[in-house]
């Protein structure tokens, strides 16, 4: 395939994601919960990294629309779709990963957050292993001063991907509910030590925070 007809290709996917994540999410009930802190934030031009799993991201490009977030996605194939469709929602898409040189991307995400903007990264990478939640995050935080914001969704009755992440999806017309989980601030004094601390508290949160989320239509 040219790389004409590959970028026709891309662009043809994106236009067409777009549209149907558009319809999926416009039937859904979706309730948020959570999100004051998070607003107070975004109110007061405080830096935000916001911290998703990489099984809980089907609802991100729909629920963030039009915010102005920069989204660090994969370089890989696999990220094309989010990318592309991300692009249409006005996101900043970055290309990177732990797994690709990291260079350039890390710069741009910096320069984001000096400019009191909001980085969305998946917490546990493009390949896991899931729940895991790694150090660029964290590291991110400490650098710029940025507030962490823990983020999750899930819905009355999900469905899951037998994937390695247990990708979670829902079905048109469904319940969800969209969380956020408490802020988190970063000490840019903190030593190597200090900072694992802080992402082992971070990443039981996350953890937390799921299990809130689904669990939340059965109380």
């Amino acid at each position: 395939m040219t790389e004409l007809r590959k970028g026709m290709r891309w662009q043809f996917i994106g236009r067409f994601g777009k549209i149907m994540f558009w319809l999926w999410h416009r039937t859904a009930r979706i309730q948020v919960v959570g999100a004051e802190a998070y607003d107070n934030l975004k109110k007061n031009g405080v830096p935000v990294v916001t911290l998703v799993w990489h099984g809980r991201i089907f609802i991100m490009p729909y629920f963030f629309r039009h915010r102005g977030a920069m989204a660090l996605i994969s370089p890989s194939e696999d990220g094309e779709i989010p990318a592309q469709i991300t692009a249409r929602w006005g996101f900043k898409v970055v290309r990177g990963s732990g797994s690709h040189a990291m260079y350039g991307p890390w710069k741009a995400l910096l320069r984001q957050l000096r400019q009191k903007g909001e980085v969305i990264i998946v917490a546990d990478g493009p390949k896991g292993p899931a729940c895991r939640l790694k150090a660029g995050g964290v590291q991110l935080a400490r650098q710029t001063d940025a507030v962490i914001v823990p983020f999750t969704f899930s819905a009355a009755r999900i469905r899951r991907l037998r994937s390695w992440d247990s990708f979670v999806y829902f079905r048109p017309f469904s319940r969800v509910v969209a969380v956020y989980g408490r802020p988190f601030r970063l000490n840019s004094c903190l030593d190597d030590r200090a900072l694992e601390e802080k992402r082992l508290e971070i990443e039981e949160e996350m953890i937390r925070l799921d299990h809130y989320a689904d669990g939340y239509f059965k109380r």
